[in-house]
């Protein structure tokens, strides 16, 4: 066996032996191993505790509901209903013009609602001569017209009522109907004149009309005026 030669004071130190090393190695691998083991065997645990509460839970759940079985059912679909067709402006105005003429007859007898003067004038129960007396005189202000000189009756009809029922919408008080002399009809009667005063009447917006001044149509023209509007 060769004797070992003295350590001399300038001399590097001698490495450690590799047996050395390698044993500190296994001891951390064995802790490493060690601790993933017992982590392991932790989260094993807390997955058991979880789960044996879900059994007691559904446990308690069916010894409470008792028995059960899944529904059998098909799926089944309701059908919607379609959407309504849009309103047709032109049906509406159909409608409206409908409604005008079953208002407003021609037949209606305006020979005991009129009065008995010069002009014919009428005022609706409840409202005095005083009224027509003022509206002859002009007290209020001729706020809009309508012409019906040269319609046909239909024609004349539905273009009255409109007039009216737009007037009294908007507030109007006092408006003018020219309905012409009728020296144009047959026989040169005042055929129209004598149709405008039975539709004014049976409008329930009119309170009283007299005949127009002679600047403002005379004859052929009469001064209305209408109710307040409702507020």
């Amino acid at each position: 066996m060769a004797a070992a030669r003295p350590h001399s004071p300038g001399a590097a130190p001698a490495p450690a032996p590799k047996s050395l090393k390698n044993l500190a190695d296994l001891k951390q691998v064995q802790r490493q191993l060690a601790e993933t083991r017992e982590r392991e065997a932790a989260e094993a645990a807390a997955r058991a505790v979880a789960e044996r509460k879900r059994a007691a839970e559904k446990d308690l759940f069916a010894r409470a509901v008792g028995a059960t079985e899944p529904l059998r059912q098909k799926t089944r679909t309701v059908p919607l209903a379609p959407e309504p067709p849009a309103p047709i402006p032109v049906q509406h105005q159909l409608d409206e013009q409908r409604v005008l003429r079953e208002s407003l007859s021609d037949e209606f007898d305006v020979t005991t609602l009129l009065d008995v003067d010069d002009a014919m004038s009428f005022r609706r129960p409840g409202i005095g001569t005083d009224v027509t007396a003022r509206l002859r005189k002009g007290d209020w202000t001729i706020q809009a017209q309508v012409d019906l000189h040269g319609l046909r009756s239909d024609e004349a009809r539905e273009a009255l009522g409109g007039f009216i029922r737009n007037a009294h919408k908007q507030g109007l008080r006092c408006v003018r109907v020219v309905h012409g002399k009728g020296l144009g009809s047959p026989g040169k009667q005042p055929v129209l004149k004598t149709k405008t005063q039975r539709w004014l009447i049976q409008k329930n917006e009119v309170l009283a009309f007299v005949q127009a001044k002679p600047a403002e149509g005379g004859a052929g023209a009469l001064v209305v005026l209408l109710a307040p509007v409702k507020r």
